[in-house]
């Protein structure tokens, strides 16, 4: 049985009331997001489908934004909520009980950020919960893309988690909503492993060059790898 809580450097995220718990990908995630963030002067953003409130939370962490933070699932809304209220940065961050599809933006996002559902016509689990945090039965990629398309503002990024079988996918919507990708970063689990995530940075404005490259989170030694030690330094308790 997992833990009911994953104990961070900065803060804590129960999980008991959600379906989908932390797990590795996630966490790399959102340490990533604060390094493209880095160095940028952006004041908005709007975390989709916040699970457990946790990429708001790391966000919160390592960037002074306000963030909207919405989440379908009645339990997993009711656990961000907890989590944030427990939090340092309990003023920065609002959790909506709400779909994407019903959701009015008061304003344009300079920063917009997803772990969506992530597969499509996959076998299904026999939980509800489950189903609706891993499959897209209640959200597509093609509504979150459109989504973002309108609510992103001008200069902002978008940044996205998605299983690696699903790339070619999401570079086709891209292209239909004239948005551009910036940074891919592919996620192997160990030198041996094939791809399995893929971490996507884009925006309304076509950069000069989009960069692709890879991170390995664990070595030969099935140790974490110095990168993803670099990376979740801040955030992971070791």
């Amino acid at each position: 049985m997992p833990n009911t809580y994953f104990q961070f450097k900065q803060f804590i995220i129960h999980q008991d009331k959600c379906a989908m718990k932390v797990c590795t990908d996630s966490c790399l995630f959102g340490a990533w997001i604060n390094k493209i963030l880095k160095g940028n002067k952006f004041a908005q953003a709007l975390d989709i489908g916040t699970g457990t409130g946790l990429l708001s939370l790391i966000a919160s962490q390592g960037y002074d934004l306000n963030i909207d933070a919405i989440e379908i699932e009645e339990n997993a809304a009711i656990q961000a909520k907890e989590n944030v209220s427990a939090s340092k940065w309990k003023g920065r961050i609002s959790v909506y009980h709400q779909s994407l599809q019903t959701f009015t933006p008061p304003n344009k996002y300079d920063v917009i950020f997803s772990n969506p559902p992530f597969y499509e016509n996959d076998l299904m689990s026999d939980e509800e919960g489950k189903n609706a945090a891993k499959h897209n039965t209640t959200l597509t990629l093609g509504e979150i893309i459109s989504f973002i398309s309108k609510n992103l503002s001008e200069e902002g990024l978008a940044m996205i988690l998605l299983p690696f079988h699903r790339l070619d996918y999401f570079e086709q919507i891209l292209s239909k909503e004239k948005l551009y990708l910036k940074e891919k970063v592919l996620v192997r689990q160990t030198p041996k492993h094939d791809y399995f995530r893929a971490m996507i940075c884009f925006a309304k404005i076509k950069p000069e060059q989009s960069i692709t490259r890879e991170i390995i989170i664990r070595d030969k030694e099935n140790e974490y790898s110095e990168e993803f030690r670099e990376l979740l330094e801040e955030y992971y308790l070791c």
